[in-house]
């Protein structure tokens, strides 16, 4: 489209300067020829009135060299017998005729203009010549000759030429120039939307398309965005409900399974706990599938995120009740004071669970675990740790936690969470507590990106000392 425009404002401007710059050139050459001739009336003119007076030689002369033209003039006077002259014997009688200067016209065309009486003009090398009768007081027919070179008839056209092919070429490219302007800011546009529209379809949730451009563009623009922001709105539903899922029904059925294994022996207690097993095989199979055919969804806008003490507060609540129904003991610390995290309260609450949720099932009765809230200057570290056997192989169960589900574990746990961490640029840990079982520890980034390599390392040097600290204070009564 941006080439069309140009292509057609160029042969449109093309074609009027064409139309109006050749008939101007044509007329400023006519008028510099009508100038010169102009000029050479006026000369002739000066002579006019000393002819009609006198037809003396001298005194023409100092005429003609008065007139300042003596290179260029000449005087024709016919002699008299020429006009009248008296007859005898067959031959004229009369003085001889008079020529003063350069004679450039042809004796022929001198006779013509004597004979009509009227002014003519006459190619001669170099020039013309303007042919000018005047009438003598004898009666007889002067002719006055006044050379005009070529150079004078040409005088200035050339550069009234340069005058006009320069505008002409001005024109056409200010008018190229102002097309490929036009075609740039429609068709830029068109492909900020197109390359939207890709993005979109990629599974890049936060591509939107400026609304600039023609009002047309413009309006597209608007309904683009508005149907991403609907996009992202419904996935973003389907995630709070994948969320929900596994808060509302993972957290019920590990009850259930703890209760169930207090039922002791028997047939209706195996087929309890069994239905329990396999519903909640089900339901990690029904959480697992659609967090997986979920899409990439936008980052967090600014502002967005929740208060993790007070989320892990509640979260603590709830799941101490069971941990005095098992004689487990527990602590929260750094929960005292708000601390903001660039992460939405659902998601974060549903990693509580998760890991919360993998302490209760892997660990016997009566095994203590903690919850520790960290606020650094660049992050917040939440560490959640037990006094359990621990984890034999800490990367194949992170591995788990990207998809591989093996040895008798889902990973369904540590995906929500490292889903959680990544999200913000930050990641997970496995190790091992001080507590004498296993730690996982939540590295959330607040700048919202993934640190430097150089950066990770101070901040993990500096994330080490404070779990440090966090291990020396930390103690379970």
């Amino acid at each position: 489209m941006r080439w069309a425009l140009v292509k057609v404002c160029l042969a449109v401007t093309t074609m009027v300067v064409v139309a109006f710059a050749i008939p101007l050139g044509l007329v400023v050459r006519e008028m510099a020829r009508d100038r010169a001739f102009s000029n050479a009336e006026r000369e002739a003119a000066a002579v006019a009135p000393a002819l009609s007076i006198t037809t003396d030689r001298d005194q023409l002369e100092r005429v003609v060299a008065s007139a300042g033209a003596d290179s260029g003039m000449a005087v024709h006077i016919p002699a008299d017998g020429d006009q009248k002259g008296d007859r005898t014997g067959g031959r004229t009688v009369g003085h001889q005729g008079i020529d003063i200067g350069r004679q450039r016209a042809a004796a022929e065309d001198i006779a013509t203009v004597r004979k009509l009486g009227r002014a003519s003009t006459t190619e001669v090398p170099g020039g013309s010549t303007l042919l000018q009768p005047v009438a003598l007081s004898s009666g007889a027919i002067a002719v006055v000759e006044v050379y005009v070179p070529e150079s004078e008839v040409s005088n200035g056209v050339a550069t009234a030429w340069a005058v006009l092919a320069g505008v002409g070429i001005a024109l056409v490219v200010g008018s190229v120039a102002v097309a490929d302007r036009l075609g740039v800011r429609m068709v830029q546009p068109a492909q900020k939307l197109v390359e939207g529209a890709h993005e979109l379809g990629e599974g890049k949730l936060g591509a939107r398309v400026p609304e600039e451009g023609p009002t047309e563009l413009r309006l597209a623009a608007v309904a683009f965005n508005s149907m991403a922001d609907q996009v992202v709105q419904l996935l973003a539903n389907e995630r709070e409900l994948a969320a929900d899922l596994s808060h509302r029904l993972r957290t019920p059925l590990t009850v259930l399974r703890l209760n169930a294994a207090s039922l002791g022996d028997g047939p209706a207690a195996e087929q309890t706990r069994a239905a329990v097993a396999q519903l909640e095989r089900e339901v990690d199979t029904i959480i697992r599938t659609a967090r997986e055919a979920k899409p990439q969804t936008a980052a967090a806008g600014p502002g967005a995120g929740c208060d993790a003490a007070e989320v892990v507060r509640e979260r603590m609540g709830f799941w101490s009740a069971l941990a005095e129904d098992e004689g487990r003991k527990w602590r929260v610390a750094g929960t005292e004071r708000p601390v903001r995290i660039p992460v939405a309260r659902a998601d974060l609450a549903a990693a509580l669970d998760a890991l919360l949720g993998n302490v209760f099932r892997h660990t016997t009765e009566g095994t203590a675990f903690a919850v520790d809230v960290h606020n650094g200057e660049d992050a917040v570290i939440v560490l959640v740790s037990d006094a359990g056997s621990g984890i034999r192989d800490p990367e194949a169960a992170m591995a788990r936690g990207r998809g591989s589900g093996s040895a008798g574990s889902t990973g369904l746990g540590l995906d929500i969470v490292r889903r959680l961490a990544e999200s913000t640029g930050g990641d997970v840990r496995i190790g091992s507590s001080v507590l004498g079982g296993t730690e996982v520890r939540i590295w959330i980034q607040l700048e919202g990106r993934a640190p430097e390599r150089r950066g990770h390392r101070v901040r993990r040097r500096r994330t080490g000392k404070l779990v440090s600290t966090f291990n020396r204070s930390r103690s379970l009564p």
